[in-house]
């Protein structure tokens, strides 16, 4: 008999989700879902997910999908975030007044193009945030403290992916303990615990759901663990290769923007080769994987909390919403 917070999967489903403010959204092989809790109950909004066409496309090579899958993934879970954040905002006693660029927005674009404008540059904004904590900020710290004393390029990049990886414990520890964030992370194991008792094959209900462990392994916080091990090895491999091409000058700071500069080209590749990773080690369960898998699984005991009964029953709602027609088609 299983233990209490072990489920055994029966089924690999390519559903995931991500925890928002109040809320959950699920997104599924044919749509997307965001359940809300508000004072009125449980808010709803379900849309169509813009499948790739039929035919040739890049988007659907492996190793170049990852890129185009990441940065879709993340423009639909920051709308997501927003619906939810204006929900909040809306049960508010008093609104804040509305400021001068929202004003602005509304009065130059119109509702959805001021929306997507948002959108892209909340996309873009995450994503340099990353890189410069976790990219730019260790190749710094690398060549102003690390360099004169580490001569030999590979245990520098070793040193630097350490420093990445400390900066993502110490990063994500931070976030665990805000206040405001600790009910976020609790929707976080409740989605996880949903899609555990659907993959187990059980009836969706508060009581099995309540049973199931909140670590998943095909989750993001895994996936950005994933992504700083990759591009440990990717940077250490391709600054041997590269060296005798790479010019060099007399100036520390010009070589140290140069690394940087070369790291930041490799980036897709990184992402691209991370997201095969994790479907190579999503679709098996055996030692090996459950191996490569312990170290994310082991993280998102600082990203998830568990949740109550209240998070768990939005959560059950909103995978149902996006459950396909068919059953098995959202195999993973």
């Amino acid at each position: 008999m299983a233990k209490k917070g072990i489920t055994r999967e029966t089924f690999k489903t390519m559903i995931g989700g991500q925890a928002l403010i109040e809320g959950i959204m699920m997104l599924g092989p044919e749509k997307s879902a965001v359940v809300v809790r508000t004072k009125e109950g449980l808010k709803t909004k379900v849309a169509p997910r813009k499948l790739p066409k039929k035919g040739f496309s890049l988007k659907k090579f492996p190793f170049i999908r990852g890129v185009f899958n990441f940065c879709a993934s993340m423009a639909v879970g920051v709308r997501a975030l927003m619906y939810s954040a204006d929900l909040s905002m809306e049960e508010e006693e008093e609104p804040e007044k509305q400021s001068k660029v929202d004003k602005w927005l509304e009065k130059k674009l119109s509702s959805d193009k001021a929306q997507g404008a948002l959108v892209t540059f909340a996309v873009v904004l995450g994503i340099l945030f990353s890189v410069g904590l976790f990219i730019i900020l260790p190749s710094l710290i690398g060549s102003s403290l690390i360099e004169p004393f580490i001569k030999s390029t590979i245990v520098r990049n070793l040193v630097e992916g350490a420093v990445r990886i400390a900066i993502l414990i110490l990063y994500m520890y931070l976030v665990s303990h805000m206040k405001d964030m600790k009910r976020v992370f609790s929707y976080h194991g409740a989605e996880h615990k949903t899609i555990r008792c659907y993959e187990a094959r059980l009836p969706l209900t508060v009581e099995n759901v309540r049973k199931q462990t909140r670590k998943h392994p095909r989750c993001g916080t895994s996936f950005l663990f994933v992504v700083i091990i990759i591009s440990i090895l990717v940077f250490s491999v391709a600054t041997v290769i590269l060296a005798p091409i790479t010019p060099t000058f007399s100036s520390g700071i010009v070589n140290a923007l140069l690394r940087v500069a070369l790291k930041l080209l490799l980036l897709p590749i990184v992402v691209g080769i991370s997201y095969e990773f994790n479907r190579l080690v999503g679709r098996f369960d055996n030692f090996l994987t459950r191996f490569l898998s312990a170290p994310g699984l082991w993280l998102q005991n600082l990203t998830t909390n568990e949740p109550d009964d209240s998070m768990m029953e939005v959560a059950i709602e909103a995978l149902t919403l996006v459950l396909p027609e068919e059953e098995g088609a959202d195999k993973w």
